[in-house]
Order: C-alpha cells, then structure tokens, then sequence
C-alpha cells in the first residue's frame, strides 16, 4: 500500500512547461481552508478516490491462493494479477503527470478513476488468466493518473499551512482503501469465490468515484500549460544523474521489494498446513496496514532523533527482525513478523521518500513521480519474486529474497554514508587551502 511524501508540496513549476496564458495572468483565487465548506467538500473528496484507488490496485492480492486453484495456475503466474496493475502504474506515472498540466487535475483525476472503475467492473468476468492479466494492467496505467493530478491540485487549491492535514487525508484514503479492499475480498471470496470478490470491489470503487466526482470542487489557481518535452527530459535526466536521488531511489524499489514479495506470498503460506485458514481470516491480516500509518507518521521524530541514515538503518533492523521472526510455523510469530515487516517498511518508505522532495531543489513534481515509479516497479518485482520464491522453495525462500533486498537498502546506505564523509573531507581540505 503506497504512502505519499508530505515534506514539500508539489508545484505547477516543477514541470517543464510553458504557459499558454503567460501574457494575460489571472489572479489568484483565496486558497482552501480547514473549516470552509469547499475545504471540506475537497478533502472527503479526494479520501473518496483513495480508497477507490488503492482497493483496486490491490484488489486480487488476498485472492491468490484462490485465483490460483479455481484457473489451475502456479502462484508465480497468479501473482501477475498484482504485479501487471502496479508495473503499468509505475510506467505511467510519469506521463501522466505531465498530461495533468495540460488537461487539469480534476479532469485527469475523473478520467483516471471512470477508466479503472470500468475495468474493475470488467475484471470479474475474464475467461482466463491471460485476461485477468490484461485487465489489470489496463486498470493499473489508468490509475497512474491519480497520484500524478492529486498532489499537484492540493498544492494549487489549499493554503500552504493546511496543505499537511489535506494530503495526510488522501494518503488515509489510500491504506484505507489498500486495506479494506483485500479484507472485503477475502471474506467474499471465501462465501461466494474470487469473482465475486472482484465485483464487490468494484462496486465499492463506482460508488466512492461518485462521491469523488461530486464532491471535489472546480479547480480554482490551474492554468493549463503547453507541454516541452525536451526541457521535461532534461529535468527527469537531471534527477536521475544525481547520486543522492538514484540512492534514494533505490531504497525505495528495494523496500517495496520486500513489502510485495511477503504480502503476496503470506496468503499462499497461510492457507496451508500448519495454519490451514480461511480465505476470510486471511484477508483480515491486512488490518497489520494500520501499524504503517502509525509507524510512518512517527518518521519524523525518528529522522529527529538519528538521522535520515540511522532511521533506515532502525527500518531496515525491523524489518530483518520480522522476516526472521515469520519463519516460525506459531501464527503468533508470524503475525508478530507481520507487523515488524510492516512498521519497518512504512518508517523507512517514509523517509526515503521525503528525503526525495528535501533533495530535489527544482522539478521535484518529477523527482516525485520518479520515486514513486522506482516504488511501483518495486512492489511488481517483490510480487512476482515472492510468490516464484514460495511456490519453488516455500515460505523460506520467500525470506530469503526480503532479507537480500534489505540487505540491499543497507549496502546502498552505506555507500550513501561513506559519500558523505568523503564529500565532507573534501571540503574540509579545500577549505584549509583557503
């Protein structure tokens, strides 16, 4: 389930673009306040689009082990359910973010969320699984549109002061949708089969676009721009050759490995011996999501307290302490890991990705959209890597493939550190030459 950055907002001028107004500026519109109607309107709105969203990007992980026995597939194909709809997402976007200048958030928003609530309604009647597939990749490129328009509409729309609550709204929205769409799902699916499943998330979704749809108001500060694809290259080329970013990058693809990997895989270990439970009871085990907003809130005091590299290093030892902790075949163990994996994922994603807005001096809308492909291509290789894991070298392997990510995220840190320190050294010298 995927968190947004709050550090910096993000800016029309991040993008590369050229304003088709420039000569005759409109006037700023008083932004949005907590305690005005619209302010209210906006933000019940958009928590609306987050639980669409993210109970569909998700909707067939907890059915797994369903999906799996009803269409007589291998978990590693069946995980391809997932991993299409988050890889589409990563691929596009970037793109999309790019469109939302020219077309206006609230408009790509609506168009984003109609297409994947259509798909989502398609999706419980694939003949087999090459559609599933197909599908879910459809609804995952159509929901790349809502991160890339709905960060840029807050910065536009609210009062810089109130921006924090506003976005801690919508990021709510999305756990709340990641999390309740796979326990809804599972539960369903154990009375009535995955396809059922399906439908009752997308009917969840139809009904949350709706209120989305009528109560987010007109956008208000957007001027549409004409979009230069040679100065946005420059500014996506220019991230990608800083150190620091592609670091950070990194972390999170590494991070969202693990995450992808356990929570596909879990369902798999679980319905079998010695655990042997229900599709329903299965699905509830996402109700561990609640630990993550707790433990990414509290980010903040921990980069306080250590340090960006210290805090990655406390999210890391969680993290490798849950994988480890998971091995156990007691349910109290695993559910105990569980929520280690979790509060170390969400602390560590917290910090990766707000390190990118503090980083990014110019063009941080990119620099964002960037991360959050990095994340999403992440949690499609995790998904994928897991369930092979499992189904070649059981709940093990699966192990083994986090704690090499981990692993991962470690050895990038410490490059990170040793740079500086060198970088540090440097201009200490360069200054007793002085």
């Amino acid at each position: 389930m995927p968190h947004v950055s709050t550090e910096a907002p993000v800016t029309t001028g991040a993008l590369a673009l050229t304003s088709a107004s420039a000569s005759v500026p409109s006037p700023p519109v008083e932004p949005l306040t907590p305690g005005r109607p619209g302010y209210r309107r906006m933000s019940f709105g958009l928590f609306a689009a987050g639980v669409a969203a993210f109970a569909l990007l998700y909707s067939t992980q907890a059915l797994l082990p369903a999906i799996t026995a009803d269409l007589g597939v291998t978990a590693g194909q069946a995980s391809w359910t997932v991993s299409a709809a988050t890889g589409a997402l990563a691929l596009f976007v970037l793109p999309l973010s790019a469109l939302s200048e020219r077309f206006g958030r609230r408009t790509l928003m609506t168009v984003s969320l109609t297409v994947a609530v259509i798909v989502g309604l398609l999706v419980p009647f694939a003949p087999n699984l090459e559609w599933l597939i197909a599908l879910r990749a459809v609804q995952g490129a159509a929901l790349a549109g809502l991160p890339a328009s709905a960060m840029a509409y807050l910065a536009e729309e609210v009062r810089p002061k109130a921006l924090v609550g506003a976005i801690g709204l919508f990021v709510a929205g999305n756990s709340i949708g990641g999390m309740s769409g796979r326990i809804v799902a599972g539960w369903i699916s154990q009375l009535w089969g995955w396809r059922a499943a399906l439908a009752a998330v997308g009917l969840i979704a139809l009904v949350c676009a709706v209120v989305f749809r009528v109560l987010l108001p007109k956008a208000r500060n957007f001027h549409p721009g004409t979009l230069t694809p040679r100065s946005l290259a420059k500014t996506v080329g220019a991230h990608l050759a800083d150190p620091l970013l592609r670091r950070l990058y990194a972390i999170g693809a590494l991070f969202m490995t693990v995450f992808g990997a356990v929570y596909t895989a879990i369902g798999f270990r679980l319905v079998e011996a010695p655990f042997n439970l229900p599709q329903g009871v299965i699905g509830s085990i996402f109700l561990v999501y609640l630990v993550g907003t707790v433990s990414s809130a509290a980010a903040g005091k921990l980069v306080a307290r250590l340090g960006r590299r210290g805090a990655l290093y406390l999210a890391v030892g969680t993290t490798a302490a849950g994988l480890l902790l998971s091995l156990a075949d007691s349910l109290g163990a695993v559910l105990l890991g569980l929520v280690l994996i979790t509060a170390g994922f969400f602390a560590g994603h917290a910090v990766a990705s707000s390190a990118v807005s503090r980083t990014a001096k110019t063009g941080r809308a990119q620099a964002s959209a960037l991360y959050q492909s990095a994340y999403y291509l992440g949690s499609s290789a995790g998904g994928t890597l897991g369930a092979v894991a499992f189904h070649t070298g059981g709940w093990g392997a699966t192990v083994a493939l986090g704690l090499l990510a981990v692993l991962g995220v470690v050895s990038v840190t410490l490059f990170g550190t040793r740079a500086a320190r060198v970088e540090r050294r440097a201009l200490a010298a360069a200054a007793g030459r002085l």
